[in-house]
């Protein structure tokens, strides 16, 4: 083990615990009405403690320990058999679980901003805690731990699939089961916050530093072009996204250009080990033009109340990575031409993953909901949805004059 390395990825682990807390609570948080910006940092550290314990318990096994094509097992609960000497992937075992523990959290605190103002927090907790185990966890060992998905070639740097498109759909699914926001068709009231959004964008985008050059797991050049081409993808996609409302509205705004920056990043997140700067700045293009459209679509023509866009962003954002890796990684795109096979044959690899991923992720999503909904449920009352989640769910206000 090479202290270089092993100093690398402690500090990519803080890195990326920083894009849940505070990042991602930040960004949801100011975009939501000042009544509930509470709820929102509740959810995601509830979960961010939550699904540190699921992970521990299980998750770590089942994402990659030691069992068949489909399955990690139960080998590792409670991190069995991990000692100071245990290494995997030259470092610590210790360091490796706390690395991957960092994903396992953001992941299903991404799926927040589908049903932000109107769910009960048990729900959200509970939901969580099977999803990781039973979503999150096994399309992880398909990808990263060695499982099928991993042997017929299909490659996802640092989450396109096994992150992104994951919660994405899991966001879709839990919208339209929870049904829209009372105020949904008629809502004008703008984020409460421009500054917080910009402020927890800020904390994610350094944060994806360490989600995708961390992910090449050592201190080396895949790492250095891993952060380079996630920075260009950021930036590109930033830029356009801006100019898009420019043109449109005349006027850019500040949310706009965050948002923008997010699906850069979760569209460069899976191809970030295999494209080169040219292919970076092509991907931050597609993510703005394409979750842009995607964005009015879900919530205009679907009538899906997606509140902050996890799916048109992430899910979108994580697909289109997913598929373009496949001709951007290519050396004619100045990829890093990491792949024997053909561009099209790689493509049809990188479909199945993307169709497998999609279905079991909707699926699994569909039926904890739905179970949720007839038992426990999952939406609060619509005097509690009036008054807000804070004083409601919480007893607690952001802003007190």
């Amino acid at each position: 083990m090479l202290a270089g390395n092993i100093s690398w990825m402690l500090t990519a682990t803080v890195l990326v615990l920083l894009m849940t807390l505070p990042g991602l609570a930040l960004f949801y948080g100011g975009l939501v009405k000042s009544k509930n910006l509470v709820s929102v940092l509740m959810q995601c550290f509830s979960i961010a403690c939550l699904m540190s314990l699921i992970w521990l318990f299980v998750g770590y096994s089942v994402a990659f320990g030691e069992g068949n094509n489909y399955f990690g097992g139960f080998g590792k609960v409670f991190l069995k058999g991990v000692t100071l000497d245990s290494e995997l992937n030259n470092m610590p075992e210790s360091l490796f679980f706390m690395f991957q523990m960092t994903f396992a959290i953001i992941t299903p605190a991404l799926i927040v901003g589908a049903f932000v103002e109107r769910v009960k927090l048990s729900a959200v907790l509970i939901f969580s805690s099977i999803w990781l185990m039973i979503v999150y966890a096994p399309v992880t060992y398909w990808i990263w731990g060695g499982g099928w998905l991993s042997q017929i070639g299909v490659f996802d740097f640092a989450g396109g699939l096994v992150v992104h498109l994951n919660c994405g759909v899991a966001a879709l699914v839990f919208a339209y089961l929870l049904g829209p926001r009372s105020d949904f068709k008629r809502n004008t009231t703008p984020p409460h916050s421009p500054p917080l959004v910009m402020i927890g964008t800020s904390m994610l985008w350094v944060g994806w530093f360490g989600f995708n050059a961390g992910s090449a797991l050592a201190a080396d050049s895949s790492a250095a072009m891993a952060m380079t081409v996630t920075h260009i993808s950021a930036a590109t996609a930033s830029v356009v996204w801006m100019l898009i409302e420019w043109i449109k509205y005349g006027k850019p705004t500040l949310v706009g250009i965050a948002t923008g920056c997010i699906a850069g990043l979760a569209t460069i997140t899976p191809a970030a080990g295999f494209v080169g700067p040219f292919g970076a700045f092509i991907l931050g293009i597609l993510a703005a033009l394409i979750c842009y459209y995607m964005v009015g679509l879900i919530k205009n023509v679907l009538n899906i109340d997606d509140a902050l866009d996890v799916f048109a962003v992430h899910g979108i954002g994580g697909l289109v990575g997913t598929l373009f890796l496949a001709p951007l990684g290519s050396k004619y795109f100045g990829g890093m031409n990491v792949s024997d096979l053909s561009i099209l044959a790689q493509l049809k690899i990188q479909i199945i993953g993307s169709v497998v991923v999609l279905f079991w992720s909707g699926i699994i999503s569909f039926v904890i909901i739905l179970a949720l909904k007839h038992t426990i449920g999952i939406r609060v009352k619509e005097k509690e949805e009036e008054d807000g989640l804070d004083i409601s769910s919480h007893s607690e206000k952001a802003y007190y004059n």
